[in-house]
């Protein structure tokens, strides 16, 4: 497989606002307010953890368990890299806002941080193609990540919720808070919309585990049988039921999880039309925290129980 290059973002957040924005923007043209809001980190220590610490992921790079493919052992060290690249935008949001910094480019980050997400799904979809079944029990994740996965990945209503619970904390600069009553309705129109299609992929979801009680499987479980009363007679017969019975699975779990993918990346995209950039990225930056601190608690779960 060939490995994609890591995000530069590393690269750009040094470099600040010097930073072009790319082609192919997000955001439609709105230009941020004159009087840019501080992102106050008690916002969101408040929905997370009210003794909120920002400890780098590099202490807990080990991986979380033993690795077993080659595909688990590419994305795993792609991921680590990809989170704490994450880690460092929102390091650098939270410290210019913090300055109240005039010359911070909002729609830059938002370009930025997209940038970095497409990457993401661009090198799970190659990796997926390789083996589909590393992502629907990852190895790179700790329990307490997998069990709050929907589908390889975080559940877009999860995005909904969280713009809810920054629209009602009043904290001093808290551009979520200022939301028109236009946005507020165009959020819960896609709300409805994304809801629609997380319901289809799962029931397409359903519909591949079901697929399992097919004729092809009980078929194959009857010649299993066979073989072991028969012997090597009903060997070749059997490997082909299993190959193509192995096939046609791994190809629906990957259309799925390709599938759940693009609702994912529909949300943010419906929510970055809607919201001002300076809202944008105070509204990615919480998403950022959430998967960075859950990382760290599975992690020094992990730890713990050693």
């Amino acid at each position: 497989m060939q490995k994609p290059r890591i995000s530069r973002l590393s690269h750009h957040l040094q470099r600040g606002v010097g930073v072009n924005a790319p082609s192919g923007r997000i955001l439609n043209n709105t230009d941020p307010s004159s009087s840019h809001s501080i992102y106050d980190i008690s916002l969101l220590s408040q929905i997370l953890d009210p003794k909120l610490q920002f400890t780098s992921l590099s202490v807990y790079a080990d991986p979380v368990r033993k690795m077993k493919t080659q595909v688990e052992l590419k994305f795993s060290s792609f991921f680590e890299k990809w989170m704490c690249l994450l880690e460092e935008f929102l390091r650098y949001y939270l410290r210019v806002s913090a300055e109240n910094s005039q010359e911070v480019d909002h729609e830059v980050l938002v370009n930025m941080l997209t940038a970095h997400h497409k990457e993401f799904y661009t090198y799970k979809w190659a990796a997926a193609h390789e083996d589909v079944l590393a992502f629907f029990a990852p190895v790179w994740l700790s329990p307490v990540e997998n069990v709050n996965l929907w589908i390889t990945g975080w559940k877009p209503s999860i995005a909904f919720r969280l713009i809810e619970s920054l629209r009602k904390i009043q904290s001093p600069g808290a551009s979520l808070a200022t939301m028109t009553d236009e946005q507020v309705k165009k959020i819960e129109a896609l709300r409805v919309k994304i809801k629609m299609d997380e319901d289809k992929v799962e029931r397409e979801f359903e519909r591949q585990q079901v697929g399992m009680a097919d004729r092809k499987m009980v078929k194959l479980a009857a010649l299993e049988k066979r073989v072991v009363k028969n012997g090597e007679s009903a060997v070749t017969q059997l490997n082909e039921l299993v190959e193509m019975a192995m096939k046609g699975l791994l190809g629906g779990l990957e259309k799925v999880m390709k599938m759940a993918d693009c609702v994912r990346l529909k949300t943010l995209k419906g929510v970055l039309d809607i919201l001002t950039p300076i809202q944008s990225v105070d509204f990615l930056a919480a998403m950022s925290m959430v998967q960075i601190r859950m990382r760290k608690w599975g992690k020094k779960h992990d730890k713990n129980l050693q």
